[in-house]
């Protein structure tokens, strides 16, 4: 793999158009970085917008309006960008900028699929494997989301869903599972967020959570098993749904690809 900058070309990347007007006001003003959180907070504030649909699929990244955003010059802000294309967040065009990745219907089916059956060993194995310890400290993450929930705040209940399931992954002990499960959940980490947008489909979500919980907490591993096989699926079905409803009042995508 290449480890040199990519060419990002010398035209500045496209801001907003017809397509994705959202982009066409101005950004709002943002404090600098600090220096000492300048990489990982400029990575999580972009994985942020993208993922909550500020910057939709298939949109490019406007760079120079992200560098006065963020306060920083363009060598950050790549670097940024190519951690976000290692999780198959963003693409990197040679000579034309940055877009955000689509995902297809295909893609929905087939990803989850997979995570599935990945998450469900993940899970019968924590069971076995994790300290009791490290599964309070699940339950108190599972409370904070709980928290965000009835408040209705989406994106901080969604970050610590997010980490629920990757503390999971992690307690199974089983670093080639992890590393097959990282290399793919970024694929359809957007897809997830949108799994719990409609109010009936959040709540079935956290219901899902509560009895996650209760299989880890009695450590049994079956039963985990088949509760986050279930909780995938109905992932699937929602982001289906949502991707499917989107593409339905979404313009013709032909001059996207240009």
């Amino acid at each position: 793999m290449a480890t040199s900058t990519p060419d990002y070309g010398t035209e500045p990347l496209e801001v907003a158009g017809p397509e994705h007007p959202e982009w066409g006001a101005e950004l709002a003003p943002r404090r600098p970085i600090a220096r000492k959180t300048l990489h990982d907070s400029i990575v999580e504030s972009l994985r942020d917008m993208i993922i909550s649909g500020q910057f939709p699929p298939g949109a490019k990244l406007p760079e120079k309006e992200l560098c006065e955003y963020f306060g920083v010059s363009r060598t950050p802000l790549r670097e940024s960008f190519k951690v976000l294309a290692a999780e198959n967040i963003v693409e990197l065009l040679p000579s034309r900028g940055v877009r955000v990745t689509q995902t297809t219907v295909e893609d929905i089916d087939e990803i989850f699929e997979v995570l599935g059956v990945l998450e469900a060993l993940s899970g019968e194995l924590a069971c076995l494997r994790m300290s009791d310890a490290e599964i309070a400290d699940i339950r108190e993450l599972h409370e904070r989301m709980v928290e965000h929930y009835e408040r209705g705040e989406r994106m901080p209940y969604f970050k610590i869903n997010q980490e629920i399931h990757e503390r999971i992954m992690a307690g199974a002990g089983n670093r080639n599972l992890a590393d097959v499960y990282s290399r793919l959940t970024g694929r359809i980490r957007r897809s997830r967020y949108l799994s719990s947008l409609s109010d009936r489909r959040w709540k079935q979500a956290v219901g899902e959570h509560a009895a996650m919980l209760n299989a880890l907490e009695s450590r049994d591993g079956e039963r985990l098993f088949r509760i986050l096989r279930e909780h995938l699926k109905n992932k699937a079905d929602a982001a289906r749904t949502t991707l499917l409803e989107a593409e339905s009042h979404s313009p013709s995508k032909g001059s996207s690809e240009s």
